[in-house]
C-alpha cells in the first residue's frame, strides 16, 4: 500500500512538472514570435530609407529572422509531441554562417584593404557550411535506415 502511494505521488509530480515545461516552450514560442515580429519592423524601416547600409541590415535581419522562426519550428514540434528532428538545428547553423560571410563581405566591400583576418573568418564560415551539409546528409540518410 505505502509502494503504490509513492508510485502515485511521483506520476502526480512528474505530470506536474510535465505541466510546467508545457508552460515555458508555451511562453518561449510567443517570445520568439515577438523577436521575429520586432526584427521585422526593422527590416521594414531598413526598406523605407534604402541605402547600401540599410540593405546590408535588412539581409541581415531577415536571415535573423529565419533562424528565430527555424527556432520556432521545434519548439513546435515539441508542442505538437513530435518526433525530434536533427534538421533545422543543421539549418540553423547553415543560415548562421551564410549570415556571417554575407555580412563580412557587405563591411569588406566599404574597406579599401582586406583585413586577412576578415579572409579566414569567411574561409571558417564556409568549412562549417560544408560540415553542416555533410551533417544534414547523414541525418537524412540515418532517418532513411530508421524507416
Amino acid at each position: 500500500m505505502e509502494e503504490r502511494k509513492k508510485i502515485e505521488l511521483v506520476e502526480v509530480f512528474r505530470r506536474v512538472l510535465i505541466k510546467i515545461d508545457m508552460f515555458f516552450h508555451i511562453v518561449a514560442a510567443l517570445l520568439l514570435l515577438i523577436a521575429c515580429s520586432y526584427i521585422f519592423y526593422y527590416a521594414t524601416r531598413n526598406i523605407m530609407k534604402p541605402s547600401l547600409d540599410s540593405m546590408i541590415h535588412l539581409v541581415n535581419d531577415v536571415l535573423l529572422a529565419l533562424i528565430i522562426l527555424e527556432l520556432l519550428w521545434t519548439v513546435i514540434r515539441f508542442l505538437k509531441k513530435q518526433r525530434f528532428v536533427l534538421g533545422p538545428f543543421l539549418a540553423i547553423g547553415v543560415i548562421a554562417a551564410v549570415r556571417r560571410i554575407l555580412l563580412i563581405e557587405a563591411q569588406a566591400s566599404f574597406l579599401e584593404y582586406v583585413p586577412v583576418e576578415k579572409l579566414y573568418e569567411i574561409g571558417l564560415s564556409a568549412i562549417v557550411i560544408i560540415i553542416l551539409m555533410v551533417s544534414y546528409y547523414l541525418s537524412v540518410k540515418a532517418q532513411k535506415l530508421e524507416q
